[in-house]
């Protein structure tokens, strides 16, 4: 072991990468108010897993010195090894979220984040995040929907989150960008080159009806973006906003629900969370059961937090849209390489969303 300015080091072992050994470790906990007098002296993995695209680490921490209110434990979160190149702009979306965003925002919506960096020229990156996994838990085990309590608790703090950036003057300034029509033209040529390798593979399993509908979609599409260039009851969302995405305090916690997974946040409609998290994710009879109670405690959420001048109406609406957008999703998804068990399920569910909530009529 060797000693600098009151530093201990030790080895890092081998699966870690070198953000986390001890002295940039230390630093960085300084730099995030956290850690006073004492150091690291040893990281250790308590665990770790692959996700669909990232990899997570749960880490042990020992010191020397005082070390009172530094955390005994942190998550790193870096690429998966099989998207490391593919979904490079994800990661480096979402440490632009946790480095800059999220100072802004009001507390206890998202993990605390002590370091995070992107690198350009290895396309490398890292966050090393608060660890709630003794504090909060996922709601279910995927793919089981959530209850009610726990459905109506995650929409609150959805609500929430998207009331703090509702037309926030620093959006598409300071926070974001803005999409011009132009773009938006050129992202749906993008996407009409993947529906049609995408209807090629499927074959006589894409209905020609459906076909239809997708077709009408890429027509009418500089129509329907016409919402989002409104720039009016916009917010910053998620972009991936299943309820696996949502950690939930335990049993006899008194804390809030925390939201995560960043690396598709974007100015946008904010009803493209909720009917990501329950037109693409849900199957109808629980859909059903929930959606409206959801949408009515959404609305009122926004009222309480200040939103003004959008109506319930507006908001049945956008979700209706919000639907009908969403078919492209699980198209998207097939681009790139997300597996079948993802993308086949959320297509036929989204397909009897559509149905189920006659979005066809917006076309």
């Amino acid at each position: 072991m060797a000693r600098d300015r009151g530093i201990v080091n030790v080895m890092t072992p081998p699966q870690l990468p070198g953000v986390v050994e001890p002295a940039r470790l230390t630093a960085a906990l300084r730099r995030s108010g956290v850690l006073d007098a004492g150091a690291v002296r040893e990281v250790k993995v308590l665990h770790q897993r692959d996700t669909l695209v990232s990899h997570i680490a749960r880490l042990g921490l020992r010191y020397v010195g005082e070390s009172t209110g530094a955390p005994q434990t942190l998550i790193l979160k870096t690429a998966h090894a099989a998207y490391a190149k593919t979904l490079a702009h994800g990661g480096r979306h979402e440490v632009a979220f946790y480095t800059g965003l999220a100072p802004k925002m009001p507390p206890g919506l998202v993990p605390r984040c002590f370091d995070g960096h992107f690198d350009e020229e290895s396309l490398a990156w890292h966050l090393l995040l608060e660890d709630l996994t003794d504090s909060h838990e996922i709601s279910t085990q995927w793919p089981l929907p959530p209850s009610r309590e726990q459905a109506m608790a995650i929409v609150t703090t959805l609500a929430g989150w998207h009331a703090a950036w509702w037309d926030h003057p620093d959006l598409g300034e300071a926070v974001g960008t803005w999409v011009s029509a132009d773009d938006s033209a050129q992202h749906m040529e993008t996407f009409a080159g993947h529906y049609d390798r995408f209807a090629d593979l499927l074959g006589d399993r894409l209905s020609e009806e459906r076909r239809i509908l997708y077709r009408r979609l890429i027509d009418q599409s500089a129509r329907l973006s016409e919402r989002y260039h409104s720039r009016r009851h916009l917010s910053i969302t998620h972009g991936d906003a299943h309820i696996w995405n949502f950690m939930l305090p335990r049993a006899g916690v008194a804390d809030t629900v925390r939201i995560f997974d960043f690396d598709q946040w974007r100015i946008n409609v904010p009803t493209g969370d909720l009917a990501y998290m329950m037109a693409v994710q849900w199957y109808p009879e629980r859909r059903q059961a929930l959606e409206r109670a959801l949408l009515n405690r959404y609305h009122e959420t926004l009222i309480a937090h200040g939103v003004v001048g959008y109506t319930r109406g507006a908001l049945d609406q956008d979700y209706r849209r919000s639907v009908l957008w969403h078919i492209t999703k699980p198209v998207w998804q097939w681009s790139v390489n997300i597996p079948p068990l993802i993308w086949w399920n959320n297509l036929e569910r989204v397909m009897m969303a559509v149905e189920d909530l006659g979005c066809e009529e917006l076309l």
